[in-house]
């Protein structure tokens, strides 16, 4: 027989075992394939650091200790404060607890959920920000300012909701206009807007700090959109001119209040009288920094926060960190917030849509920015204003909200083009 028939027959055999039906074997064989391959893509979506669905390792591991290294720090400086305060030592510890374990599991639902739905709801979710703002406004104000929703014993903060929703609106409206974001009316108008009605109620609170915070992440927010730069410049100016109109006609009387003693803490004596009282607490946060050195007194033997350091718990945390860890724990946790910030980036950038970037690089943006104004809030180098440290500030509302947006940026990171390891 010679080879062309030899293969035209093997040619044939194999058509007829092509045509022929199949066995029941055969349909058995293929049934348990197709049921594999679907259990295998439901452990796929269900495992929490499975490759391509899964959690972000590196992100999800910056986030724990971080909040683990808060945790820690945060009943070390508030203990002596609880306990001639309210009679507990461990009361801002358990409420902290409390806070951290439904912030992780609302944490890890959220990244879960398709971001995309985020997109559909901008809208929906800027316009509760707004109710929100308007409702503190009503309320009894705390210590002269309309900020907390109260529910029961736990109050959550306005303003958390308000730069949020700032965010997504502008991750939404720049995907959406993205080839437009260069113009007036789609790239300037809608921005300025939201920037305004948000700044005007919380101008009415007051709450100056986080006004600052919400011009800092439009600008950026714009600028990742497409905004050219000429327009930022002239916005820039635009609200720099405002707040001059404010501050000639009186209506920044609570902010001036708050630069009064900014940059002499260290040269104010008791002399001053009233200006010493003014910069008592940044002056106690300039001596904690100070008396930290290079290595630190040592976990837990702060000094200045028995009762010299005024809550030393929330704003001014940082302060006892650079007390107790000294310079080099000060800066090994920076750096530790510097790569949540770059993988927050990385994760966001390698995102499978532009919703996705802008939504990712917008909330990490927030944590470095409140790191880095925090930091420069304890060193007098800005004026004495509530700006809380992310994961180390004592606050419930602060805290969830922090944990919500990270659960986003982890969704997000599921679908990334990366490596999750």
């Amino acid at each position: 027989m010679s080879s062309y028939e030899r293969s035209s027959r093997r040619e044939s055999y194999g058509r007829e075992r092509r045509s022929a039906p199949r066995r029941a074997s055969d349909s058995y064989d293929l049934e348990r394939r197709s049921s594999s391959r679907q259990v295998e893509r439901r452990r796929m979506r269900f495992s929490l650091l499975s490759i391509g669905r899964g959690l972000d390792v590196p992100f999800i591991l910056l986030i724990l200790v971080l909040l683990a290294v808060g945790i820690i720090m945060m009943f070390s400086a508030s203990y002596p404060t609880a306990y001639y305060q309210i009679g507990d030592s461990y009361y801002y510890l358990k409420r902290q607890l409390l806070f951290a374990v439904i912030g992780l599991v609302i944490m890890i639902v959220v990244s879960y959920v398709d971001y995309h739905y985020y997109h559909r709801f901008a809208l929906f979710i800027l316009g509760l920000s707004y109710f929100a703002l308007v409702l503190v406004l009503v309320l009894p104000a705390q210590n002269g300012v309309h900020r907390w929703v109260g529910i029961g014993s736990f109050g959550i903060q306005a303003s958390e909701i308000s730069k949020f929703a700032i965010i997504l609106f502008l991750a939404h409206w720049g995907s959406r206009y993205y080839d437009k974001m260069d113009t007036f009316k789609y790239g300037i108008l809608p921005a300025a807007a939201v920037f305004a009605s948000t700044s005007l109620l919380l101008l009415l609170e007051p709450h100056y700090s986080c006004i600052v915070i919400v011009f800092i992440l439009t600008v950026v927010m714009m600028f990742v959109s497409g905004i050219k730069l000429k327009w930022l410049i002239i916005g820039g100016v635009v609200v720099l001119g405002l707040v001059l109109l404010l501050w000639v006609t009186g209506m920044l009387t609570y902010a001036m209040q708050r630069l009064e003693g900014w940059g002499q803490a260290l040269t104010t004596t008791r002399d001053d009288g009233e200006l010493w009282d003014t910069t008592w607490q940044t002056r106690n946060s300039l001596y904690a920094i100070g008396s930290g050195g290079v290595f630190g007194l040592g976990l837990g033997q702060s000094r200045q926060k028995y009762l010299y350091l005024p809550e030393p718990q929330n704003d001014f945390i940082f302060a006892i960190v650079c007390e107790e860890l000294g310079l080099i724990g000060a800066v090994v946790i920076l750096i530790i917030f510097a790569l949540l910030v770059w993988r927050g980036i990385v994760i966001s950038l390698r995102a499978r849509d532009r919703f996705g970037k802008l939504l990712g690089i917008g909330l990490v943006t927030h944590i470095g920015l409140q790191v880095i104004l925090n930091i420069l809030v304890i060193t007098d180098w800005l004026p004495n204003t509530g700006i809380s440290l992310p994961f180390f500030s004592y606050g419930g509302s602060s805290l969830m909200m922090l944990l919500f947006e990270m659960g986003i940026v982890l969704s997000i990171s599921r679908s990334s083009v990366m490596e999750k390891s």
